[in-house]
Formats: structure tokens, sequence, C-alpha cells
């Protein structure tokens, strides 16, 4: 066999061995990092539970509300309109191990979430405005008080009820979902991991 021959033998038989090298250091990295898979979800599950709360949403809304009383045959009258701030949390403390799920055949982590709590609301006092009418029976009796407090009353309960509509709170679910999913993957992918991290509440399909 000619001398070129011979070299180019050996060429080839290097480059078989460095790609089998290769692909061996592939699986055992492939392998290292699968069995390390829930180690970096616990970590994020552990670093979350230590945040204690997340608020990734809130809104502000505005409740129109209006209280009436009538005493000696008069009748007083008081509207309140009332801005206000809700935030809508979830309570980290509560996500546990078993809410954190691998799927190692589709490759995807699940995150199963404790339900949204509603804070707030937290009232604009100066941007408040009231409207009477009535003005005598307001001035000669505390109807003003009683309407006050009515309305106080009514106006938070109406904050709230806003809060609690289907679009809000499929914003604010939307939004947690992305914060959490985000706390889980970003981990993964800084470790080299190609995984799908998948957060849902508990009363959702499949969870």
């Amino acid at each position: 066999m000619k001398p070129l021959g011979k070299w180019l033998i050996a060429i080839a038989f290097a480059i078989a061995l460095g790609l089998g090298a290769l692909l061996l250091m592939q699986r055992t990295w492939e392998k290292r990092w699968q069995g390390n898979v829930e180690t970096i979800a616990a970590s994020s599950l552990q670093g979350l539970r230590e945040q204690n709360r997340l608020s990734a949403f809130a809104a502000r809304f505005v409740a129109v509300v209006t209280s009436e009383q009538g005493r000696f045959g008069l009748t007083a009258k008081k509207t309140l309109i009332m801005p206000g701030m809700v935030r809508y949390e979830v309570d980290l403390s509560k996500l546990q191990q078993r809410d954190v799920a691998w799927d190692e055949v589709s490759r995807t982590l699940t995150v199963t979430l404790p339900p949204i709590e509603i804070a707030g609301p937290q009232v604009d006092m100066r941007a408040i405005q009231e409207y009477d009418g009535g003005g005598i029976l307001l001035a000669l009796t505390d109807s003003e008080k009683v309407l006050d407090a009515a309305n106080r009353k009514a106006g938070q309960d109406e904050l709230m009820r806003q809060a609690r509509e289907a679009v809000p709170m499929k914003l604010a679910r939307d939004a947690t979902r992305r914060a959490i999913a985000n706390s889980f993957s970003m981990p993964l992918k800084a470790a080299g991991v190609e995984a799908t991290v998948v957060a849902r509440f508990g009363d959702e399909s499949g969870s």
C-alpha cells in the first residue's frame, strides 16, 4: 500500500475516533443534565417559596355608588366616585415539591399553582369625588355620616366585584403563569437543558 493510502486510512480512523468521542461526551452530558432537571427545578422552587408572595398583575378600577336615606318625609342622597387599585397575588409558600412534575418523554416541566388571591383595594383618596342631594336633611341630622359610611363600604365592595370579573382575572392568571414559567425555564436554559415549562392553576384542565 502506498504511503498516501496509509495516511488517508489513518486520518479516517482518527476522524471516526473523534466523532465517537464527541457522541459519547454528548450522551454523557445529556444523561447528566437529565438527572439534574429535578435538582434545578427544586432549587427554583425553593427560591420562589422564599419570595413568599408573587404579584404579577395589578389593575385600577373605578366604583360609582349611591346611598339614599329618608327621614321626616325628606330624602338625602350621596354619590361617591371611588378609584382604587387591586393586586393579584399567589402565595408561593403554598408551592410544594409535588406541584412540580417532570415528564422525560415530552421534556416538559409542569408547575401547578395555588389560586389567585386579590389584595386590596387600595383606594386613591385624592381622586375621590362626592355629590350630594337633600341638603336640609344632611344639615339637620347625621344622615351624611351614615351615607358616607354606606358609600365607602359599597365602593370597596364594587371595586372587588370588578376585580373578580372574567377579563381581569384572565389577565392576572396569564401574567402569573408567564412569571412562574420564566422562573423555572431561565435556570434550565442557563444549564443547557432543553425543556418546555408549563405553569397552570389547579382548577385548569389537565392539572
